[in-house]
């Protein structure tokens, strides 16, 4: 008998130890939410701030649903543990924030707890938010309780087992979260640091431009190196090397034009980097805008950052097929030696975004048509047309592998399961 009864102990006192530890580490930095706080009202300026920080963070687009009100939550957002729905940011007492404090919605963007202290899964971007200040949470809550109540019940979330469970979520953020205001870097100017912040923190960047774990988290190791966005069948390329979305051989104000107008001399923004700018970082200032501008030339000019994009096979062999459905649906905008149409339409020759390793990209814009934002700046912007309907997997396959092998182009071939593949994703 006392031989089973010390290994139970031991395993006893050794799953009480990491409870504890598991504890320990969801309450790091906890937001004290009873502490008094001063109840004067809102200014207007106050709630113009919010405003734009809100803006700022694309609060709206995940808290409304499509057809439905502004900030009232309801939107499903897709993830390989199930659907997550956004919750009812809208100043209403039984539904949504109404009787948050604004210790509350700290606490929410700081530590990722709701206002009972249930802790919130990471669709919501806390991981980023936690960067943000007091001061901007304060502004953004003020806004938000300047919006009309609207009654409208969160939905419970759809996540499979043990996902759906809280203890699984404190495991999860006890192994990849920890809350910390951003700490300015003193040798750096303070516009590289306002672009830092901005980019680390409200932007949430990272959320799609670094590749997540099997358990969903980010791998901060490869801070903004890129990664496929998870349910969307997007990569999000590097912003820290030259041969994906690196920009530091950038003018400062063809960055700024991108995250402006969605277009600029170097590129444009299409999938879902054009709804970013679109909901968004179309709306920040020219200061803001050249602030992270600043930011993302020094992050793709870091010597670690720099250089070629790793080899991704043998490079493609064009093929007469290829050529032939290129002559037909491509090059009447495109080109016939891939060159493009400046302000139109796009070069494929030497184009970064044809010959990044991977293709998922390409495969996307065929399939469902590529557009870039209609901005202030560009109001009627030029499009790609769908060829989900027209083109075959292996005919794609075949104009892809041409494009990508064609005028200096020495990226690998697509092949028909690929885009088979992503054919067989569509609307998941």
């Amino acid at each position: 008998m006392k031989k089973i009864i010390k290994p139970v102990l031991a395993v006893s006192l050794l799953v009480a130890g990491l409870a504890a530890l598991v504890w320990t580490l969801n309450v790091r930095d906890e937001v004290d939410v009873k502490a008094p706080m001063a109840t004067a009202g809102a200014s207007d300026s106050l709630i113009a701030r919010g405003a734009y920080l809100a803006r700022a963070g694309n609060c709206m687009t995940c808290h409304t649903a499509r057809g439905g009100q502004n900030y009232a939550g309801g939107l499903g957002i897709a993830t390989p543990f199930g659907t997550v729905f956004t919750s009812n940011l809208t100043p209403d007492d039984k539904t949504g924030i109404g009787t948050w404090s604004s210790a509350h919605f700290w606490r929410a963007m700081h530590n990722g707890r709701s206002k009972s202290g249930r802790l919130l899964y990471p669709a919501f971007p806390y991981p980023s938010y936690t960067q943000a200040t007091r001061e901007d949470s304060d502004a953004i809550f003020a806004y938000l309780n300047s919006l009309p109540a609207v009654a409208q019940p969160n939905r419970p979330h759809e996540l499979r087992f043990p996902y759906q469970s809280q203890a699984a979520l404190a495991v999860w953020r006890a192994l990849y979260f920890k809350p910390g205001v951003y700490e300015p870097d003193t040798r750096r100017s303070a516009d590289w640091n306002r672009g830092a912040y901005l980019v680390k923190g409200l932007g949430h960047c990272s959320a799609c431009h670094t590749a997540r774990n099997v358990m969903g988290a980010s791998d901060e190791g490869v801070d903004l190196a890129g990664g496929l966005i998870p349910m969307q069948n997007w990569y999000a390329p590097s912003l820290a090397s030259s041969a994906e979305a690196g920009v530091g051989e950038w003018d400062r104000e063809h960055i700024v034009s991108l995250l402006k107008n969605g277009v600029s001399p170097r590129a444009s923004a299409t999938g879902p980097m054009a709804e970013v700018v679109l909901r968004s970082t179309q709306y920040l200032s020219d200061d803001d805008l050249g602030a992270m501008a600043l930011f993302l030339k020094e992050l793709a000019a870091a010597p670690s950052a720099n250089g070629t994009a790793p080899a991704s096979g043998t490079p493609a062999i064009p093929g007469a097929r290829g050529a032939k459905l290129y002559e037909l649906h491509c090059a009447q905008c495109h080109g016939a030696k891939g060159q493009g149409v400046p302000h139109a339409y796009p070069a494929l020759a030497g184009n970064r975004a044809v010959t990044m390793p991977s293709g998922v990209n390409l495969v996307q814009i065929v399939l469902n048509g590529g557009y870039a934002p209609a901005t202030a700046g560009n109001p009627r912007p030029y499009g790609m047309p769908p060829f989900v309907l027209v083109l075959g997997d292996s005919e794609i396959a075949a104009v892809l592998t041409h494009i990508r092998g064609s005028w200096g182009n020495q990226a690998s071939e697509i092949t028909p399961i690929e885009v088979n593949r992503m054919r067989a994703n569509q609307g998941r």
